[in-house]
């Protein structure tokens, strides 16, 4: 099934040059061809494309027809070299706008290469988003996850279990990220089922059985090849201390089902309620990503056990609950940090279907209106420079 993403490639390479970083599956080469189609495109992971190149790299300049041409070089980490050539030619062909695809970024990092000096802007592709499925099903997402050739699935389960093992098999091990995979395979598992919980290293690498400098590398691995991100603690409230550290995320709702060797998961059950919170995280992040707000995202939760799911920069602090009733009893982390003062907007999201709001200014908001918030009407696209939806 093909489906309309909302990252517009045309409308960013407007304004620069870019690199584009997405996990494996996640849909860039499908964006790229049906967006890009005029562009000349050189794929690293073509045999043929990659051995020519390795051998006169100047068939990229040769293949410049005109100062309006877009150059695709797709997993571009495979052949990090490439960019100081790339780097050269935008000093020669000013007009001339290049879009650099990967889904992994800690080569050219690891590598010490030339990243362009400034040169090409980022960003992000992630799985699909709700906005971009015309057939969304909440419960059906929960279980399968966005990535667009598992979400359409009629196999979504045997689907995600190749995708794990290949993904172990080529990102980590092709790259030669850690020598003993098997070890890395456990870790994926365990940080799998500590997904939207806070990070303690220590008590972590004690289950994987490695030394905590070891996990903090692996952790690094995970976010650096995009399979997951950090959560950090909001700490800027005076009243109630609050904890530092950081919570985890994998990026994809159906690998972490896959990973944490989860079945069905039914609405109205436990894991349904920490699935569905993952999801709101998920399509907050990625609106962050595509409107190019970044915001800086967090949670909070205080040594006195107050608790807010999710925190916008200064926008909007979010609670989560599966609950298809709010009650007083759900408000109380808003309420708390509504009392600091430092926060625009204090909603609640979750499964009740009435849009409305308490005397003291908490929104309880059905998750499909924030969701609507966020991303708009269908018809619209998302493009540069969009007002924020929630203000």
């Amino acid at each position: 099934m093909i489906y309309d993403r909302l990252l517009d490639l045309s409308n960013l390479l407007k304004y620069k040059s870019f690199f584009l970083f997405g996990p494996r599956a996640s849909g860039k080469t499908s964006l790229i061809n049906r967006q890009l189609s005029n562009a000349r495109v050189f794929d690293l992971l073509d045999m043929d494309t990659y051995a020519r190149l390795t051998r006169e790299v100047k068939i990229i300049e040769q293949s410049i027809q005109n100062q309006q041409e877009v150059i695709v070089i797709d997993e571009v980490q495979k052949m990090p070299s490439l960019l100081n050539e790339v780097h050269r030619l935008m000093n020669t062909y000013k007009s001339v706008r290049f879009l650099l695809t990967g889904s992994s970024a800690r080569s050219l990092r690891k590598r010490g290469v030339n990243l362009l000096a400034g040169r090409a802007w980022q960003a992000e592709m992630f799985p699909l988003v709700s906005s971009e499925i015309t057939d969304f099903d909440l419960v059906a997402y929960i279980n399968k996850g966005g990535l667009p050739d598992i979400y359409s699935s009629n196999h979504p389960r045997e689907d995600l279990r190749s995708y794990v093992n290949t993904y172990l098999k080529e990102e980590v091990q092709a790259e030669a990220l850690t020598r003993n995979l098997s070890a890395f395979s456990h870790f994926l598992d365990a940080i799998a089922l500590s997904n939207a919980q806070e990070l303690n290293f220590d008590s972590l690498a004690s289950d994987c059985g490695v030394s905590p400098v070891t996990l903090k590398n692996y952790v690094q691995i995970l976010e650096d090849t995009l399979l997951g991100f950090p959560l950090p603690g909001f700490r800027k409230t005076k009243t109630r201390k609050a904890i530092s550290r950081a919570k985890h995320y994998l990026f994809d709702l159906g690998v972490t089902n896959q990973l944490c060797k989860r079945g069905e998961i039914m609405l109205g059950s436990e894991l349904f309620g920490s699935a569905f919170e993952h999801f709101i995280i998920l399509e907050t992040r990625a609106w962050n990503s595509y409107s190019r707000n970044y915001h800086e995202l967090f949670y909070w939760r205080s040594t006195s056990k107050f608790e807010v799911d999710l925190i916008i920069g200064s926008l909007a602090a979010i609670e989560i609950k599966s609950t298809n009733l709010v009650q007083d009893k759900h408000l109380k982390g808003l309420r708390a940090l509504k009392e600091e003062g430092l926060i625009k907007k204090y909603i609640i999201v979750s499964l009740d279907p009435e849009h409305r709001k308490t005397k003291d200014g908490i929104e309880i908001m059905p998750w499909d209106v924030y969701l609507q918030g966020l991303w708009g009407s269908r018809q619209e696209s998302l493009h540069w420079g969009d007002p924020l939806m929630l203000q």
